[in-house]
């Protein structure tokens, strides 16, 4: 079980790939999230991969090649508030195993020690309670495995949308199986991965929610894209815009 820190005054900042490219605005409102708990946030703009495609490929010397450069850029002891789940379970998990054994394992532990996702850090550490300024509606989340079992933040997401009084959360059939992106496995085997995420469009759809969220935007990339695909109007958010959007006093 892991034993979380007292809020601290200030943390870095890690987008992700995903974020940066498709959905810099989540990223923003993440931000926005954290300075509204007090926190001064800093972004280093030399930030790139974790490293996780390359290292779920199968080439961990590439991919423990990422990790040093990445570790690199957080020298203070700040706590690194992470924007998904995914890479969340890479640089807090993974980077341990491609560093076991070697001289710096300790300095690459204190380094993992140091990793949050966004929803675990803001119910966890910031202890944050939100106030629903928006009109009732309803919403769908998906989790993304990761973030399920890797960072166990599920119960973090659904915690945060809890807290929203007008809003309603409807849980999926099947919630927690695999939307099918899994990074580089929705390239190497799209038959498989086609398959599953008509499955995950299926139960999304079917809960007739007025909005789809999740904390991972590579997960939203192949449900948005399915949806597309599909000629259907769902479009799925990331949930810290979700959450900014609601409790900002021009809520809708």
């Amino acid at each position: 079980m892991r034993i979380y820190p007292s809020k601290p005054s200030k943390v870095y900042f890690y987008a992700t790939c995903l974020v940066d490219v498709f959905d810099p605005k989540a990223g923003l409102d993440a931000m926005t999230l954290l300075e509204q708990q007090g926190i001064e946030v800093e972004f280093v703009e030399k930030q790139t991969c974790c490293g996780q495609p390359a290292y779920t490929s199968g080439y961990e010397s590439e991919a423990k090649q990422v990790a040093k450069s990445q570790m690199d850029l957080f020298p203070e002891e700040y706590p690194i508030i992470v924007l998904s789940g995914s890479c969340g379970g890479m640089m807090h998990h993974h980077y341990r195993r491609l560093f076991k054994g070697d001289n710096n394992q300790a300095q690459v532990d204190k380094f993992c020690d140091r990793v949050f996702e966004l929803t675990e850090f803001l119910v966890n550490v910031c202890r944050v309670k939100l106030d629903d300024k928006g009109q009732p509606t309803s919403v769908v989340i998906h989790t993304s495995c990761a973030a399920r079992r890797e960072m166990n933040v599920h119960v973090t997401a659904t915690e945060l949308l809890s807290q929203l009084s007008n809003v309603e959360l409807r849980m999926q059939d099947y919630e927690s199986e695999c939307c099918g992106f899994g990074g580089s496995f929705s390239v190497r085997h799209p038959n498989i991965s086609e398959a599953m995420v008509k499955d995950k469009t299926h139960h999304i759809e079917a809960t007739q929610s007025d909005t789809l969220v999740s904390a991972d935007w590579g997960c939203l990339l192949n449900i948005n894209g399915a949806f597309e695909y599909q000629g259907k109007p769902i479009k799925g958010r990331h949930l810290a815009s979700f959450l900014l959007e609601r409790t900002q006093e021009n809520a809708q």
